[in-house]
């Protein structure tokens, strides 16, 4: 091995020290467990240590609820198969939990006619919100800035406007997506047969975009920092203040390949956005159709973005 060369988890040799327990951080209700042990499997593909865990106040709310939400989706999708535990696995990706049907408006049903979709939907949603403030208020407390609790945002929003906003806009539960495999690949294409052709919705063409886009920008960050990684380049920090480094020869190959190269922070900086952007551009998408248009097709057409319009 070349003596600028250093080893990676592609090798066998797997270092370690004592447990990493963190910074000092301000006692809760909760207080941080020290618990700790090492993987060797997950020292190939990442760090070897696993723990110490907090779950917090919000943590153990988010998971009660949470559980909740899935025991009554699993026991409603059960009950449809008679108990019966084969055919529960056998039918798993096409059983569903459905939202009301559409005379019941905004209203509540009998549990078994969409009740139990509306209290799942509402477990699962109070689940959410508990685990962002436990996303936030854990960044908070370590220093860090937000990003990641707002990027869960965003995912947050579509989730919302398919299960909640759109619905209660449209004045009826039965707009909303059900819980279920491919009943909720069944929705999105009834969405866009019924309000003519989504493709032509320009804000899912942006939020396709944003999708590719994010795809391409983790592919060339990931793909540059491997084939350096030999070099160093998973120590980003050094890398950016010392010469001579895989940074440099990561940045040479983009300007001989594309004549420009993104930084160290600017690459994250896009990909973060290019993530976010997907849902929130896919959800403003989702709450206009049959809001504000009803047809999408004749929506291009008189603006003109169908081809001979």
């Amino acid at each position: 091995m070349a003596l600028n060369e250093y080893q990676n988890f592609f090798t066998r040799v797997q270092v370690h020290g004592p447990a990493d327990l963190g910074i000092e951080t301000e006692e809760g209700v909760f207080n941080r467990g020290d618990k700790t042990y090492f993987s060797y499997w997950m020292g190939k593909i990442g760090d070897a240590q696993i723990g110490p865990f907090y779950l917090g106040t919000w943590g153990v709310l988010s998971l009660m609820f949470g559980v909740l939400a899935f025991e009554i989706i699993g026991m409603t999708m059960w009950q449809s198969v008679g108990w019966d535990p084969v055919q529960f696995i056998r039918q798993l990706f096409w059983l569903s939990v459905d939202p009301p049907a559409a005379e019941y408006g905004l209203g509540f049903p009998p549990f078994g006619e969409g009740g139990a979709w509306l209290a799942a939907g509402f477990s699962l949603t109070i689940a959410i919100f508990f685990w962002w403030i436990r996303l936030y208020t854990r960044a908070r407390q370590l220093g860090m800035g937000t990003h990641v609790a707002w990027a869960f945002a965003a995912a947050i929003w579509l989730y919302l406007v398919c299960g909640f906003i759109r619905p209660i806009l449209m004045g009826n539960w039965s707009e909303a997506t059900p819980f279920g495999i491919f009943s909720h690949l069944e929705w999105v294409n009834y969405l866009s047969l019924t309000y003519g052709n989504f493709f032509y919705n320009p804000f899912h063409a942006l939020s396709i975009v944003f999708l590719y886009g994010s795809v391409l920008l983790f592919a060339m960050h990931g793909g540059t920092i491997l084939a350096t990684d030999r070099y160093g380049a998973a120590r980003e920090i050094e890398q950016i203040v010392d010469r001579g480094t895989a940074s440099e020869r990561g940045a040479l190959f983009w300007r001989w390949t594309m004549g420009f190269n993104a930084s160290m922070e600017s690459i994250h900086r896009w990909a973060w956005w290019f993530a976010v952007l997907t849902p929130l551009t896919g959800g403003i998408g989702v709450l206009l159709t049959g809001t504000v248009v009803d047809n999408w097709y004749l929506w291009s057409f008189k603006h003109g973005v169908v081809p001979g319009s």
